[in-house]
Parts: structure tokens; sequence; C-alpha cells
């Protein structure tokens, strides 16, 4: 049970950084609050609030402590401005606790469920264009891992995927719910978001470039390229052949433990002759860093699921790489089992501008904040 609730907060949060990506050309930053309740899960807290700002958690609060805490040093400075701040927001979460445990009765009835284990999860918040001064907020909720109801920010309705959903459309519809988030996020969340981002500039306008790697579970499996580490999340990864880019299943971006991220492209040369593997190479394009980073394939170099054998030093790795999917990455709260080494010497600088293609999607992100007004279905 414990496993069913990590995992459906986490493909909630690899939907959303993903469907970040796929926008990124039209952003200029990101953040965002996830809020979990549940219900008869042992060992889980009935209740949890993680903040983020540029997708770096910034705030964490469950029903087993009952405080809302920094999770980034800048934080702090929050005080400054408002020095009773910790305790309010403790406070508000207090109080979704119970909205959480409320709704979660209340939907059950709605879908004639008895007794088991329940999710209710909430993400909502803002984003700011500091360019143009745009807001445009977002809500949306899920249940058991299903959509349940999610404001339309154009057409300020509210949109109801399930039928017993419907009721609260036409409740929120008919009292104006939509108007009262409106008038949230464009004040409130967006005079809150620009102080963290003021807090935490450094932090979040930093440029880490990435580990690249290549793994694979099999000699007839699909070869990956996984880059992780890397921050900002405003990144591309992609095969070339011969310097052409190759359109190739991407596994777009997910964070890591530590705020850094990860992302991975897989490619079939099954039916390529290992001579022709140098010919493909794995690119790595960062916003706001001009060069490529360009690792060449080399077999000899690939990390498999038994031990290793370097084919260019006949050495041992001391190590079994373990496969996961995308979300186990998550769900272990880790990177890959890889040990830390030295960028291997396949790996350039791009000093040509070649290829650039993607170059001109990858903007400055729109800022983000999350809107915590509560609201019962």
């Amino acid at each position: 049970n414990n496993a069913l609730v990590y995992i459906a907060f986490f493909q909630t949060l690899k939907v959303a950084l993903q469907i970040h990506a796929l926008f990124i050309h039209s952003i200029l930053s990101d953040g965002k609050y996830f809020e979990t309740a549940s219900s008869q899960i042992s060992g889980f807290p009935q209740y949890v609030s993680v903040g983020l700002v540029n997708d770096l958690v910034i705030t964490h609060y469950d029903s087993n402590t009952k405080r809302t805490v920094p999770k980034q040093e800048w934080m702090n400075r929050v005080t400054e401005d408002e020095s009773q701040y910790w305790e309010t927001e403790t406070q508000i979460n207090v109080n979704n606790e119970q909205v959480g445990k409320y709704n979660i009765e209340i939907v059950k009835q709605r879908l004639n469920e008895i007794g088991g284990s329940h999710l209710y999860q909430r993400m909502s918040g803002c984003d700011w264009n500091d360019e143009t001064n745009e807001i445009r907020g977002y809500f949306q909720t899920a249940f058991d891992g299903e959509d349940f109801i999610s404001l339309d920010w154009e057409t300020q309705t509210w949109v109801a995927p399930k039928q017993q959903a419907f009721d609260t459309k036409l409740r929120w519809e008919r009292n104006g719910v939509a108007l009262r988030y409106k008038d949230y996020f464009d004040h409130r969340c967006a005079d809150a978001l620009k102080r963290y981002v003021r807090y935490g500039e450094k932090t979040l306008k930093r440029k880490e470039l990435p580990e690249v790697w290549f793994l694979q579970k099999s000699s007839s499996s699909w070869v990956t390229c996984f880059a992780t580490g890397f921050y900002p999340d405003r990144a591309m990864l992609f095969w070339t052949k011969d310097g052409e880019e190759l359109l190739e299943d991407w596994g777009g971006i997910l964070p890591n433990h530590d705020g850094t991220f990860q992302s991975s492209v897989s490619l079939d040369l099954s039916s390529v002759p290992t001579g022709d593997w140098g010919r493909y190479s794995c690119v790595f394009q960062l916003s706001g860093v001009k060069d490529d980073l360009i690792t060449k394939l080399d077999p000899g170099l690939i990390r498999t699921n038994a031990k290793h054998t370097n084919t260019q030093t006949g050495s041992k790795d001391k190590y079994k790489l373990v496969f996961y999917s995308d979300l186990t990455h998550i769900f272990r709260n880790d990177k890959v089992s890889i040990p830390h080494k030295k960028r291997n010497k396949n790996v350039t600088r791009n000093t040509t501008n070649q290829p650039q293609k993607h170059n001109k999607n990858l903007t400055k992100p729109q800022q983000k904040c999350v809107g915590k007004a509560t609201t019962t279905q």
C-alpha cells in the first residue's frame, strides 16, 4: 500500500514535469504544490503537502509532524518579510488536512466505495511570466490516480471527466469558485512567488551539466543514453547519427533527490553492426549554455545488468547495475545505481553549434507559485 501511494504521487509529478518539458518554449520558469490525502494506508502520513519553485522542493508538511518546514536554506529568509510565515503555513496545512479527509469521504460516497485504501491528490498553482507579467493559474485533482476535476483557465470553467464530479462542477460554477481562485492566483500567489524567487535567485539560476552514461539491459535491448545531475530542467536529450538528429523515444525530464534532474532517450541498434555504432552520439542541451554536451557511443563503455568488463582496460567494474523504470528512480529517492566517476573521454563540448535545433525552444522559464485556497468537493 505504501508503494502504491508513492507511485501514484510521483506519477502525477512525472506527468507534470513532462508536460512542462513539452511546452518549454512558451514558459519563463516553474513551481507548484502537490497535496496528497490518504485513508487506511498504514505507515504513511494521512496528509502530505510539498511546495516547489522551479521544481525544487522548498517546503514540506505531513500529518505526522504537524509542521510546515523549509527544505531550502534560503527559504528561512521568508520571515524577514513575514515573521509568522511558518506558523501561518502550518495552520493552512492543518486545515487542508481536514479538508482532504472530508473530500475522500465525499468522493467515496459518490463512487459507492466502502472502506479500503484511497488517495486524493491536488496540484495547484500559478505561472508568472516575469517579462510580460502575465499570470496563469492551474488547479486539478485526482482520486485513486484518476482525474476528478480541474480548472480550465482560458474559459474559467471546471472540467469534470468523471460523472461523479459533475455535481462539484455545477456547484463550483454556480458559486463562482473559479473567480475566487483567479483573484487568489493573480495577487497573493504572484506576490509570494516573486519573494521566493528573490530569496533563491542564486540557487535557481545556477547551471549544472550532467554525467552521461550508456545503459543496456542485454545485448539485444535498446541502448539508453542516461543523463543525470543537471540543473535547471530546461534541457533536451537526443541521439544523432553522423551529426543528424534522430527522432527517438525521449523519456522526458524527472527529478533527482538532490534537486537536480535526470533524462533518458533510447535507441534500437539491434539491426546495426557493432562496428557502425561509433556513428551515433548522444547530445545534451541545457538552456543558457552555449555548447552542446556530445557523448560518442562506444560499445566498450555501455553498462549492462551483468558485471561489466571494460573492453578497453580488461578490468571488471565492481558493481551490478540494476535497471528501474523512470518512476522507480523517483520512488527509490535516488539516482540510477552507478558509482560516480569522471566523465569519460568520449564526452566532448560542441563549439560549432551543431546540432542546435532545440536551442530556440530552451527559453527562460516562467515563474510558478502554488495556490492553497481551500475548497471542498
